[in-house]
């Protein structure tokens, strides 16, 4: 039998809440730099690498990127093949409260959302479950702060409405946030399914790297679309004005019904906090 055991995931689980809080992602840090050669404002070019400087002293001194260090969603994809030794749910959420507590980072979830006390270890986690092939478990850690996150929105669209609804949707909810989740942005997409649905496609595109290419050439140039219209908003970095008001926009799909066109929209701050861990079973 092909077994992971639940101590293993705790330790992983750990690991990745505490990285994913202190590393910026290559991709990003690339992407920065990038756009900070291409900005024109001095203001938001000065934050940019302000921002550079941040990610580097948080690497280096081995605290948090930002005070807030999010929510914890978890992503896991268990091997059909897998069997799991212990409570699976019950390891992913001491996993959140460990490393939580030895990363020094903000403790951020309330037990109850109207009488708002906090739970003191930011569990419980936000989980999402995949079955899929093969003898592993690959695991991501995303902690969504909710500066961005409150700044996020869905909506039910009239398949009439088509490409054009979504293309103004998603630039209208960007325009609406102005500053507030701290651009420059990642922009995640979700298109079709159901209402849940769309919104967990709009969390997993913040996932793919900043720089990807859709693989379908028409939603490839709708996110070359949305990508020049967020950033002739001028919001620029931080809200100051300027040319880079997002990182990147990454769109994924899923078939949905005839009489709907669900799409959600996510919001990540220039961050975009997440890490990966693929733990392969042991034969037993």
């Amino acid at each position: 039998m092909k077994t992971i055991k639940a101590e293993r995931i705790t330790q992983e689980v750990a690991k990745l809440c505490i990285g994913a809080n202190y590393y910026l992602s290559n991709d990003i840090e690339v992407a920065l730099k990038k756009y900070k050669d291409f900005e024109t404002n001095p203001l938001a070019k000065d934050v940019l690498d302000k921002l550079l400087i941040n990610a580097d002293i948080a690497r280096n001194e081995q605290m948090a990127i930002c005070q807030d260090t999010g929510m914890a969603i978890v992503f896991v994809d268990v091997g059909q093949n897998v069997y799991i030794d212990g409570n699976l749910e019950n390891a992913i959420n001491e996993g959140v409260r460990l490393g939580y507590k030895k990363g020094c980072l903000r403790k951020s979830v309330v037990a109850d959302p109207l009488r708002r006390v906090n739970t003191g270890d930011n569990t419980p986690a936000i989980i999402h479950y995949n079955i899929v092939e093969g003898n592993d478990v690959l695991i991501t850690v995303a902690p969504k702060g909710f500066g961005s996150e409150n700044m996020s929105g869905i909506k039910m669209l009239k398949p009439s409405d088509g490409e054009r609804g979504v293309l103004d949707f998603v630039v209208e909810l960007v325009s609406m946030g102005k500053g507030n989740p701290c651009p420059p942005i990642v922009v995640g997409v979700g298109i079709g399914g159901s209402f849940e649905k769309s919104a967990i496609l709009a969390k997993k595109a913040l996932l793919l790297p900043v720089d990807h290419v859709n693989p379908d050439e028409y939603y490839a140039n709708m996110e070359n679309e949305l990508l020049k219209r967020i950033n002739e908003l001028k919001i620029g970095p931080m809200g100051w004005g300027g040319d880079v008001t997002a990182l990147g926009v990454n769109i994924l799909t899923h078939p949905t019904h005839i009489a709907g066109l669900p799409v959600a929209v996510n919001i990540s701050c220039h961050v975009t906090r997440h890490a990966t861990v693929k733990l392969s079973s042991e034969e037993e």
